[in-house]
């Protein structure tokens, strides 16, 4: 069984940067892919960005050059680097793995 737990999520002014992390237990992360979505109120869940057991990167058009996904393979940890947060970056962010889901993590940027 996967568990995945979200952190790091809060409440932040547009501009500011927030730093969310995925720890996993139950399996080993490095052979697998990464990925986080967001889902914010009204919406679908959409995909954020992922990363691959070797490092490589995928980012939606909407947050390249802001965000940033990165791994710990040897702390089962993937992080999302969030910078230059906007007022629709609002949402609550997932970590996702080999079809599990973590809780979600809120985050909000005021205007």
């Amino acid at each position: 069984q996967v568990q995945l737990v979200e952190s790091g999520g809060g409440l932040v002014q547009a501009g500011g940067s927030l730093r969310l992390s995925c720890a996993a237990s139950g399996r080993t992360l490095s052979s697998y892919i990464m990925a986080w979505f967001r889902q914010a109120p009204g919406k679908e869940r959409e995909f954020v960005a992922r990363v691959s057991w070797s490092g490589t990167t995928l980012y939606a058009d909407s947050v390249k050059g802001r965000f940033t996904i990165s791994r710990d393979n040897a702390k089962n940890t993937v992080y999302l680097q969030m910078n230059s947060l906007k007022p629709e970056d609002t949402a609550v962010y997932y970590c996702s793995l080999s079809g599990y889901w973590g809780q979600g993590t809120q985050v909000t940027v005021s205007a």
